[in-house]
């Protein structure tokens, strides 16, 4: 089989630029690996990975998999990596939720993940607005989720936050406002604060505004009286 390197247990099949996962891949293999390595193609889709139902070890990097990612049941996988892929969090209920959450049904053995590299993990690798903070929470919510990872983007789980992610997880979640569908208020016309009254707004209208005031000063709190000479009045 070109391209497919086999190892005892370990399969890979990198860098093929292959869209799907072959259909002889699974059939030749899926029935003994424990490893497979699917970095550097272009995959948009994991049909197929059914067939490999004793992986322990998924490396995905550099893929093109996204919101849509769906695995099958892998009871034994406890190491997913999904670096660099397009697994983004637009929505006004966050798509990284979504994945957390099938990944704990389907991979319920999971200890090690790494999203490095995807908008949805939150660092400088993937935007330089992104802060320290922000990855923090981003952990908190995931070890939230995944209670029992030890390693997260190859940082191991501190019991600090583990401890952390118990308490406080659940509103460590990134919620991105829904995208109005109706152009209201950008058709709405701009109003500028303005003193005047209206009939002084007018270019080609000049006329001086008159009003009244309650308050008439009479200067004899002033400070600057104390420089002004009677001669000077």
């Amino acid at each position: 089989m070109a391209g497919v390197v086999v190892s005892g247990t370990q399969v890979s099949y990198i860098g093929q630029d292959c869209r799907e996962i072959p259909e002889h891949l699974g059939r030749d293999c899926g029935h003994f690996a424990k490893r497979l390595d699917l970095s550097f193609n272009l995959l948009r889709s994991l049909e197929g990975l059914s067939a490999f139902g004793s992986l322990e070890e998924l490396i995905l990097d550099n893929n093109l998999l996204g919101n849509d990612l769906t695995l099958p049941g892998l009871p034994r996988l406890h190491t997913l990596t999904l670096n660099k892929n397009q697994i983004l969090n637009l929505c006004h209920i966050t798509d990284l939720e979504c994945l957390l959450d099938h990944l704990a049904e389907v991979t319920p053995a999971l200890e090690y993940l790494s999203l490095l590299g995807n908008v949805a993990c939150p660092n400088e690798l993937v935007s330089l607005e992104k802060d320290e903070e922000d990855y923090k929470r981003y952990r908190c919510f995931v070890l939230h989720k995944l209670p029992n990872l030890k390693f997260l983007d190859a940082q191991k789980v501190t019991r600090q936050e583990r401890e952390e992610a118990l308490v406080r997880g659940a509103f460590m979640k990134v919620i991105k406002p829904k995208a109005s569908s109706d152009n209201s208020i950008a058709a709405s016309p701009e109003c500028h604060y303005t003193p005047l009254p209206s009939a002084s707004r007018e270019l080609t209208s000049h006329r001086g505004v008159l009003g009244k005031c309650r308050y008439v000063y009479y200067g004899k709190n002033s400070e600057g009286n104390r420089f002004i000479r009677d001669d000077q009045l």
